[in-house]
């Protein structure tokens, strides 16, 4: 993660990942502002085109043919990226309010969050249909669907409620692909039934008619039921019953029809329109407040009434970026004018598509070919690693020139801000706790009871990602992983934080969001956070120094050296986080794994040290910065022990293998590969492609334990059972036979 020369002055927050905001990111990759910040707010890694989705859905492009990389897109804007659900605005404060983690304040704000079907205005539909927004849920439940399909062995009848341009694609494209499917299965294609309704007298309302009778010739052909002036109002299970009396039995009901705004835009106080979408000048703005922006479906523009179709979003995204940067600047706005006629491109699901504008139809698999080559065109524009298609611009010189910055005392964080911080901060009491942050004392106090021993660690780094919370709670975890490890219990800890300098406000937001990721996690570890130091740098950095107690008994201590010939090797998390981290800096992971690499740092080692001392673990340390070779030589080296290694069984990451391959390592990679001494066979191990992940040096990884082999079984799967679905029998520990070190085993179980 680069850190900005210039201080932050100002924050744009956008809410959503929609088509709009995509090309604000770009555009600030590109040309960024020195002292504006961004921060999206989303909470789905991978956005999806909307064009493209009905081909995703024939079966003709991949899942990342027709998805943003919102992850790799931000990191190229040098965005913070906040997986997040927005839940609502504090107008007054001048925040974003966030499902589980502290409201993101703004200076200016857009919201892209596009539209959701409104289910709950019928009957029974909020519990039986498939909405087809969000996407990301439709795309579970078409998962589901397909392998229902690929299992079925009868009649499916599929109803698709909506006959606008996204219900006629969708229910081309799901017929033509669930019928692909039964054909390479070898049942009968005419087992699947689709059923459209429109509540309308005709399908296409929107389009001139030559288009709307090409398109009810298609569906004839096609075999697909047409039912119009056929509003459904209400859903029972496996049924639906229109307006016109007409009933029909459905296996599964996909809806595409009833949008509207999210529900948390009726608690902001800006000005919405009969569906909840806000209401919008020709500059974007709301008519409530010209410091929130609206694009997309979520917008609704005074004067200039359109359908929901993704050629605006994508439009208004030029005008929206533009418009963000001459308001922070103090400039005129832009009006932007959407046009009257545009270019539809309808595709049928089998690889033909038709053309609509104004009175115009074209039609042909041509049309299909044009629009794939449009909408791949589009999509590469918002990917980094295609070359020639985005360069990320420079900074340059502030406009402001900066103060010399004090060193020493003098690089603290302010008094306001560090008092406003403590005061929304609430970590857990603990007894023996005499001082703390309350006090505000020079030190902390603490009274260690006498049957107990004291553990001291200390762990400290810069920041991998923009987001702060995260940051601050993979940061907390790291810590106590230590304490985990020597199977004590977390007592207390204190902090130590680096914040880069800015006014006192932005300085207090990100030292609050950092440390509120942190304390989530020391609280639920129920260990209480009791001082710290706080100081200005150029990067974002946290550490912290954490207190545990164990039995006063040294022997019970999980120790390093502890291992007994004939132990199985555990490890309870999977490798990777070094390199795909790497890769993340270079815009080289996607979205999805670093989500699951996130995840996995997050998950607490506590119940995994609990579990392995229940099955008698004989020694334990956690895999960190000197990766599993280097942790699993501390704990041999000494003991006149070799440590047998299955390269085979060693878990990693998704997308860890692909990253390291191609030759994206951590920068700590190097130095651990010198531990590649102590291999015996290494030769022959080389070539094995998690071989670099013996060096990734990982943050906040999993315990590595020695269990009595007739132990091990049943601790993998206790660990398996509390969460640690990764977790690995990775070896096995030996009578010194061919001197000390690791000796790597290929294809043996």
């Amino acid at each position: 993660m680069q850190a900005s020369d210039h201080p932050v002055e100002k924050d744009i927050v956008l809410v959503g990942g929609g088509h709009s905001h995509v090309q604000v990111l770009r555009a600030f990759g590109m040309r960024p502002m020195p002292g504006v910040r961004l921060t999206l707010i989303c909470r789905d890694t991978h956005t999806p085109y909307s064009g493209m989705l009905p081909g995703y859905i024939a079966g003709h492009y991949t899942y990342d043919d027709v998805h943003i990389d919102l992850s790799r897109l931000a990191e190229f804007a040098g965005a913070r990226f906040y997986r997040a659900e927005a839940v609502g605005l504090d107008r007054k404060a001048g925040s974003i309010l966030c499902r589980g983690r502290p409201p993101v304040p703004y200076d200016l704000a857009s919201i892209n969050t596009g539209s959701a079907p409104r289910v709950s205005q019928v009957p029974g539909a909020a519990r039986h249909v498939i909405p087809v927004k969000p996407i990301h849920r439709f795309n579970q439940s078409w998962q589901t669907l397909l392998q229902r399909v690929q299992q079925h062995t009868g009649p499916i009848r599929i109803a698709v409620v909506g006959a606008g341009a996204g219900g006629v694609e969708l229910a081309l494209a799901m017929q033509y692909r669930l019928r692909q499917e039964l054909i390479t299965r070898g049942h009968a294609p005419d087992q699947l039934e689709v059923h459209l309704f429109s509540a309308e007298t005709d399908i296409l309302p929107s389009h001139n008619a030559a288009v709307r009778r090409h398109f009810r010739r298609i569906l004839q052909q096609r075999g697909i039921v047409l039912h119009c002036q056929a509003r459904v109002e209400r859903v029972s299970s496996g049924c639906l019953r229109a307006g016109n009396g007409f009933h029909l039995a459905a296996d599964e009901i996909v809806w595409v029809t009833h949008a509207g705004g999210a529900d948390w835009l009726r608690q902001t106080g800006l000005q919405l329109d009969a569906h909840g979408f806000i209401r919008v000048t020709d500059t974007l703005q709301s008519l409530s407040d010209p410091r929130i922006f609206a694009a997309g479906d979520v917008a609704s523009m005074e004067g200039h009434p359109r359908e929901k179709a993704g050629v605006f979003a994508v439009r208004q995204g030029r005008v929206l970026a533009d418009n963000l940067r001459r308001l922070i600047q103090g400039r005129v706005v832009r009006r932007y004018r959407p046009q009257r006629k545009w270019l539809a491109l309808i595709s049928t699901g089998d690889r033909y598509a038709v053309a609509s504008r104004g009175r115009l139809m074209l039609a042909g698999r041509w049309v299909w070919r044009w629009k794939d080559h449009i909408d791949r065109r589009f999509m590469a524009r918002f990917d980094p690693t295609v070359p020639g298609r985005m360069t990320a611009g420079a900074s340059g010189p502030g406009e402001h020139p900066e103060e010399m910055r004090c060193g020493g005392c003098g690089a603290k964080v302010g008094e306001d801000a560090l008092r406003y911080v403590l005061h929304q901060l609430k970590p857990v009491q603990r007894s023996g706790v005499i001082a703390a942050l309350a006090e505000s004392d020079d030190a902390a106090a603490l009274r260690v009871p006498p049957d107990r021993l004291l553990l001291q660690t200390v762990d400290f780094f810069r920041a991998f990602i923009h987001d702060p919370f995260t940051f601050g709670q993979i940061t907390a975890n790291h810590a106590l992983g230590d304490i985990y490890a020597m199977g004590a219990e977390p007592h207390s800890a204190s902090a130590v934080a680096t914040v880069p300098h800015g006014p006192p406000d932005k300085v207090a937001d990100t030292l609050l969001q950092m440390m509120s990721g942190a304390l989530e996690v020391l609280n639920e570890a129920d260990c209480a956070l009791i001082g710290g130091h706080s100081g200005e740098g150029r990067e974002l950095a946290l550490g912290f120094a954490v207190n545990g107690l164990a039995e006063d008994r040294p022997e019970a201590l999980l120790r390093k050296q502890g291992l007994g010939a004939g132990d199985a090797l555990i490890l309870t998390k999977p490798l990777g986080t070094g390199t795909l981290l790497a890769a993340h800096a270079q815009l080289r992971a996607r979205g999805r794994w670093i989500d699951a690499a996130l995840n996995c740092m997050r998950q607490s080692s506590r119940l995994a040290a609990q579990c392995l001392r229940g099955h008698g673990a004989t020694a334990c340390t956690d895999v960190t910065g000197f990766g599993l070779l280097g942790h699993l030589l501390e704990m041999t080296r000494k003991t006149g022990l070799t440590a047998e290694l299955r390269l085979d069984a060693l878990p990693w990451l998704d997308g860890a293998l692909e990253t390291s391959g191609s030759g994206l390592l951590s920068s700590l990679h190097e130095a651990n590969t010198r531990n590649s001494a102590w291999l015996h066979d290494r030769e022959k191990a080389m070539e094995h492609p998690a071989y670099p992940l013996l060096f990734d040096p990982q943050t906040a990884g999993g315990l590595l334990a020695g269990v009595p082999a007739d132990r091990a079984e049943a601790c993998l799967h206790a660990l398996q059972a509390l969460g640690y679905r990764e977790a690995r029998i990775i070896g096995t520990v030996r009578h010194q036979t061919t001197g000390a070190g690791v000796r790597l085993l290929l294809n043996e179980h």
